[in-house]
């Protein structure tokens, strides 16, 4: 069986991602929460959760690889 190569895999994801995107759409915005220019302080929060720890995860695992690289070099 023949691998398909990395142009063919990235066209096809491509494309899916794009079809994908047709069948999303945004919520109505609801009426709780907090507004902007209200509140105490005048300036709402926005909470960092996943995204940092994915990101700080990403640039650990390539320090250690880089350096492991280095080390056998």
């Amino acid at each position: 069986m023949k691998l398909p190569s990395f142009s063919r895999v990235l066209a096809l994801t491509g494309c899916g991602l794009l079809l994908s995107l047709a069948a999303v759409q945004a919520q109505v915005p609801g009426g709780g929460g907090p507004q902007p220019g209200g509140g105490a302080g005048g300036a709402t929060t926005t909470p960092l959760d996943g995204g940092a720890s994915l990101l700080l995860i990403s640039g650990v695992s390539y320090a250690v690889r880089r350096l492991r690289k280095r080390r056998t070099a």
